[in-house]
């Protein structure tokens, strides 16, 4: 074994390394953290954390638990559940109970452990978990309803799955002499009752620190991660297992408390929540003994079946009865629910707790529940993607773009996305621009993106990027600021402003707030917007072995054409920066602003321009001919 501070360093950089991994191949990262954790502990012999953690290990894993529940709870609001509200319900009470019958029957007759351990493994096996559950859904991007319901069902359940287990614990202990059922049923309602109770009393108070700015902004982070701590220790020390239900409820009610903002606390517990949950299944899965494996045998793979092909579809299709649900939805919906973190913790200190109490067997409920939680992953990581889409259930990629401002520039420019089959939304706030841009029959959004109106009803399905277009050089910076964290950094662009090239840099908007530089460091609205209104128009070239861009770039070298993105043979996307060079290959699609004093060159045959009118009704032909701006495009300018 290592010394402790060499193995937590390496743990550290093998999650980092399967993240990464699960990033460039667009599969949950819980794949490459058991693998990982496998390989540096019972193979390697490299992670023990028994020894390296000791006595702190379990408090260290419920704690991370704690910490990880709080973070999902904080992304549900309740305005989500007006369709899905009675689906939820139903797959979180009647339909737990449905699957862990299924599960436990399975677990007696396949593997041969006894009905009270069976029962208990069945209990802790209702849970999903967001640990599993979001990642996945980031890979499968099912339609809204169904992500909405497996993110509603993976967060509540966890905690009252784990209710669920600790009622079946203590009907054991009372098999055992240590209690009644009248005892148990007692603690089962002291834990739903203290959990619910401590959890909406700390999120209620916390929440009016933040509504009232008690709390310093450098300090929210910190004092939230301290006051779940708190709350869940507090919990724990009042009613033993109650702590989870708490920090969920405490999240749940800052969600949906008015006027608190829990924005930045959420960026902050997302970093966090990726450290302990790379950490824990490394640990968790370092703890597996290959030899407790072989002696499951097939049985566990039955198990594994009866879960997928079973329990879930059967619990899925009586839970959503009579719902809005659509019979492909369904489907998917019983065909994704993989286990967690979650599973793995409370299946581990239940199965230490089993033995101290002389059930021999107990051990084997650790390897079972790794067995599932690998297996769940692998077959639903493989294949919910393609069958989401199959059942034609799946949201369109995430290639578009949000483009703050529906001024002639901009609607220039989302015309020429839309020829490229590229989805565009542009947001204003003047009626005249957003009334110019429907006229071209562009996806608008009339009002502010900052606005708490747009949070609820910006459909961004489809949109993986942002475009800063407005003429107000702060506004998009702004938007820059809000979309930088939803979107990849490379597609989080907006143009320069004259305030850049300020000689005492006061005026000057800070890099870390800019986003990427549209076009170039020269390139500002105003002079796009007077190169428009005189004319110019947007081009597509399709660059040969024998017109290259070099080429291009030579014979448009006087006419102050401006290239803006290029697309490659596959149809990605590749905007003009100030902060890296593009070198276009041939067969690449070429989209650039050409000035009119141009247009009279024959630039190349496979050059064709991309009508910025097209979409017009039968009015102002003039205009529509030579491609002029309307009035209704000068009165937008002016304004915006």
């Amino acid at each position: 074994m290592l010394n402790p501070l060499t193995t937590f360093a390496l743990i550290g950089v093998a999650g980092l390394a399967c993240q990464w991994l699960a990033w460039r191949v667009r599969l949950p990262a819980i794949l490459f953290l058991l693998i990982s954790g496998i390989t540096l502990g019972p193979v390697l012999g490299m992670v023990q954390p028994d020894e390296l953690f000791g006595d702190l290990l379990f408090p260290f894993i419920s704690l991370s638990v704690a910490i990880i529940l709080f973070e999902g709870s904080l992304t549900l609001q309740l305005r989500q559940l007006q369709d899905i509200g009675p689906v939820v319900r139903n797959m979180v009470s009647y339909g737990a109970l449905i699957n862990a019958t299924l599960t436990t029957v399975a677990v007696h007759y396949l593997v041969g452990i006894s009905w009270p351990l069976a029962a208990l493994f069945g209990a802790i096996m209702v849970v999903t978990g967001p640990t599993v559950i979001v990642p996945l859904l980031r890979t499968v991007k099912p339609n809204a309803r169904i992500t909405n319901t497996l993110r509603w069902e993976g967060i509540v359940i966890d905690p009252l799955g784990a209710l669920f287990a600790v009622l079946v614990f203590e009907w054991i202990s009372a098999q055992q002499g240590h209690g009644s059922w009248v005892e148990a049923t007692v603690i089962f309602a002291e834990t739903i009752v203290v959990g619910s109770l401590v959890g909406a009393v700390a999120g209620y108070l916390f929440g009016l620190l933040l509504r009232h700015r008690w709390l310093p902004e450098y300090l929210q982070n910190f004092a939230t991660l301290a006051v779940v701590a708190g709350v869940f220790a507090l919990a724990e020390n009042l009613r033993h297992e109650s702590g989870l239900l708490t920090v969920t409820v405490m999240g749940i009610w800052l969600a949906n408390m008015r006027d608190v903002h829990t924005e930045d606390i959420l960026d902050f517990k997302e970093n966090l929540t990726l450290l302990l949950v790379s950490s824990l299944f490394i640990v968790l899965a370092a703890r597996i003994d290959f030899a407790d494996v072989k002696l499951l045998g097939w049985g566990s793979l039955g198990v594994l079946a009866v879960m997928q092909l079973l329990s879930r579809p059967i619990k899925v299709f009586f839970s959503s009865l009579g719902s809005v649900f659509t019979f492909k939805e369904k489907l998917l919906l019983a065909w994704v629910g993989p286990r967690g973190i979650v599973a793995a913790a409370v299946t581990a200190l239940f199965a230490l707790k089993l033995e101290q109490m002389g059930y021999e067997e107990a051990y084997l409920l650790v390897p079972l529940a790794f067995t599932v939680i690998m297996g769940t992953v692998v077959i639903q990581s493989m294949t919910a993607r393609p069958l989401a889409l199959a059942l034609g259930v799946a949201e369109p990629d995430a290639r578009g773009y949000l483009i703050m401002g529906a001024n002639p520039v901009a609607r220039a420019i989302a015309v020429a996305l839309r020829s490229a089959d590229y989805r565009v939304l542009l947001s204003d706030t003047y009626w005249d621009n957003i009334a110019s841009a429907r006229m071209q029959d562009l996806p608008t959004f009339y009002g502010t993106l900052l606005s708490d109106h747009a949070d609820k009803h910006l459909d961004l399905v489809g949109i993986g990027g942002f475009l800063g277009l407005s003429h107000h050089a702060e506004r998009n910076h702004l938007g820059v600021m809000k979309y930088r964290n939803e979107f990849p950094q490379q597609k989080v662009l907006s143009l320069a402003s004259s305030q850049d090239h300020a000689p005492n840099g006061k005026r000057k908007i800070s890099d870390k707030h800019r986003g990427q530089t549209l076009f170039g460091e020269d390139i500002t609205f105003s002079k796009l917007a007077s190169l428009i209104a005189k004319g110019a128009k947007i081009k597509s070239t399709t660059l040969t072995d024998s017109f290259h861009f070099a080429d291009w770039q030579q014979h448009h070298h006087n006419a102050n054409s401006i290239p803006l993105f290029v697309i490659d043979p596959k149809g990605s996307l590749f905007w003009f920066t100030a902060q890296a060079e593009l070198a276009p290959q041939s067969q690449w699609q070429l989209f650039s602003l050409v000035p009119s004093a141009s247009e009279s060159k024959n630039v190349s045959d496979s050059t064709q321009a991309v009508s910025s009118d097209s979409h017009l009704p039968n009015k102002d032909d003039a205009s529509k001919k030579h491609n002029l701006p309307t009035d209704d495009d000068r009165r937008g300018e002016k304004r915006d």
